[in-house]
């Protein structure tokens, strides 16, 4: 096949032309990113080979080389795993498919420094293409195990590259990169050195699996010709001592394992002996990736038996609801040819799982107290997301509530738990009060909240939009009901002054004629029109009845693809209130006509609905009501 030249896509080009051209504080991360893809490739035909998916492959002495010409000035990373077939390298390399590519590039552009420019790298993967930071062209000649011809490709990062076929070509990939020339200001980034090259890979590449070996120019000092010096020491760290292991050795390995350039927020040991033993390596993140709620996002943590590699992204290894958790688990008794559809019916798999979810939560939930400003990163970034299990998985239910925390009227600073909700609980209060809504300010400007500000009653502040679910699956917190302060009836027991019975029965006469009215009025938006025991200061509010979905739920399982039928709601009106009083009286005297009371009838419920920041049914009639009334004032 002749040699084609294609263009780049223009994603592609842009990320081309901001690596050559942008100043980086950390160049060396090009060489952790061409390693960590040959140890990618040796793990993929590794298992190949155990599945017999490649039985004619040999696979007895795979690694990585690492060779240096310091004449042409010329670095080669090379593997003899996996390969790639032409059409690979064309999907894989001669374009950038990656959907965060975008978002990529936006930050990179944004990046307030280079190193952290420099990790971005990493995160997005695209790893091959940082190979552009430090060369003037890129050469990659790949062969797929069990294939007979290989395929060239080189570009100049200039906006084209070119791809042939190649009769004879090694097993595995090559990159090689034509390094860009050296300065005076420039000898630290000399990637021709030996040193530099030794140094690279022990900070960033120590604990690959495969041997990653440099191969000596002829007459190197130190080195006899032809024999390659291994630089890792291949160690896994998970089966280390722990006190044999820095925290920069599991820090390299979390930004292997998990394609970041930022450090964990939290480490995780776990070793289990007995009749099944296992290791697990866990690591809390420090952020929260920007796809963590796509459906496409990949989970789940790296699976090994007996230090053999066995599949990335094992998601049966950990709920959905701890999704973000990175590490690796290896396993001593699985067989080697174990298969998704195994894993999802394994005894030894499910009691791993629940044995780390236990663990993790335990972390977390230590962390509130050993670490506050850690626990608050966490929570920060994870919390809605761990909050799913409160709805998905009732066996660690209390576990998943104790290490939650949650914004709270009692501190503006400082979330609570439910425990501490719970113990500074008023005398005779029986119920856990909550609020769900977009924002805390849009929470406490609610009407729903004024009576409870002024008895000083606290209220849960519940933003995430997961909170509209879980507290329906929960319930209640050691016997104390859970309760929405925007449904059904609101009674605040002793915290309130009650009136007489005398006087509620002469109130409940009083507006007894307006109230039905009003609900015949607005019989197509609200089931009920009654007075309202939680408001102080506003004039009318909008709630769901006890057992009914509220609006945010209904819209929430809508955009699901579920039709759930529209429940009207109640509008409450506050008797205290100057424009509820002067509207009952007017009802009462029918001072004016009946035109006039509908209007203020319908106005009373669109500013209830406003208020929940909800919108009016009619917003251009409401618009012209309120301007009318406004121009009779003046």
């Amino acid at each position: 096949m002749p040699t084609e030249t294609f263009e780049f896509q223009v994603e592609a080009r842009q990320l081309l032309q901001l690596m050559i051209h942008s100043v980086y504080s950390n160049k060396d991360v090009f060489l952790r990113e061409l390693v960590s893809n040959a140890s990618d490739a040796l793990d993929k035909l590794r298992l190949a080979a155990l599945r017999d998916d490649l039985s004619d492959v040999d696979v007895s002495d795979l690694h990585i080389e690492l060779e240096v010409d310091k004449e042409a000035r010329t670095l080669t990373v090379r593997d003899n795993g996996i390969g790639m077939s032409y059409d690979e390298v064309t999907r894989l390399i001669g374009t950038i498919a990656n959907s965060g590519t975008a978002k990529f590039l936006q930050e990179l552009r944004e990046a307030e420094d280079a190193a952290g420019a420099d990790g971005l790298i990493g995160q997005f993967g695209v790893g091959f293409y940082s190979g552009f930071m430090v060369a003037d062209e890129v050469t990659l000649v790949t062969r797929r195990a069990g294939e007979t011809q290989g395929t060239r490709w080189t570009s100049r990062g200039e906006g084209t590259y070119t791809l042939e076929t190649v009769e004879e070509a090694p097993q595995g990939t090559s990159v090689t990169l034509h390094l860009k020339p050296t300065d005076s200001e420039n000898q630290l980034h000399d990637y021709t050195s030996a040193w530099k090259i030794r140094e690279i890979v022990k900070r960033y590449s120590d604990f690959i699996t495969w041997p990653v070996r440099l191969l000596p120019e002829p007459g190197e000092d130190g080195a006899e010709a032809g024999e390659p010096e291994t630089l890792n020491s291949m160690k896994a760290l998970w089966a280390r001592p722990r006190d044999e292991v820095s925290d920069d050795e599991y820090h390299e390995l979390y930004k292997h394992i998990a394609h970041d350039w930022r450090e964990p927020l939290e480490t995780i040991r776990l070793q289990a002996e007995g009749t099944f033993e296992y290791q697990a390596l866990l690591f809390v993140p420090s952020h929260a990736p920007h796809d963590l709620f796509t459906q496409g996002y990949q989970r789940g943590v790296q699976l090994y038996v007996k230090r053999v590699f066995i599949m990335d992204d094992c998601e049966e290894l950990l709920p959905p609801y701890l999704r973000f958790v990175k590490g690796v688990v290896d396993a001593q008794d699985l067989s080697l040819n174990v298969s998704r559809e195994i894993l999802q019916q394994d005894r030894h798999i499910r009691m791993i799982q629940r044995r780390l979810t236990k663990k993790v939560l335990a972390t977390v939930k230590d962390l509130r107290t050993s670490a506050p400003e850690r626990y608050a990163t966490f929570w920060r970034e994870f919390g809605p997301v761990l909050k799913e299990g409160l709805v998905t998985d009732s066996e660690n239910r209390d576990a998943i509530l104790a290490a939650s925390s949650f914004a709270t009227t009692h501190d503006a600073d400082e979330p609570t738990t439910l425990q501490g909700y719970v113990e500074r609980m008023k005398d005779g209060q029986k119920d856990i009060y909550f609020m769900t809504g977009e924002s805390r300010r849009a929470i406490e400007d609610s009407p729903h909240m004024e009576a409870f500000r002024a008895k000083g009653v606290e209220v849960l502040l519940l933003t995430d939009a997961v909170d509209e679910v879980w507290v329906d699956a929960v319930g209640e917190y050691e016997g104390k009901p859970l309760r929405s302060v925007a449904k059904g009836e609101i009674d605040l027991d002793g915290d309130r002054e009650e009136k007489t019975d005398a006087e509620k029965e002469q109130q409940d006469e009083e507006y007894a004629g307006l109230l039905g009215w009003m609900t015949e009025h607005l019989s197509e938006d609200v089931k009920e029109v009654r007075l309202s025991s939680r408001l102080t200061v506003s004039p009318a509010c909008v709630v769901s009845d006890a057992n009914e979905l509220t609006p945010a739920l209904e819209n929430m399982y809508r955009a699901m693809g579920q039709e759930v039928p529209h429940a009207k709601r109640i509008l409450e009106l506050n008797p205290e209130h100057q424009l509820v009083k002067s509207l009952n009286r007017a009802y009462a005297e029918q001072q004016q006509d009946r035109s006039e009371l509908t209007e203020t009838a319908d106005l009373l419920h669109a500013l209830a609905v406003l208020a929940e920041g909800g919108r009016p049914k009619e917003p251009a009639r409401f618009v012209k009501l309120v301007a009318d009334r406004l121009e009779r004032t003046l």
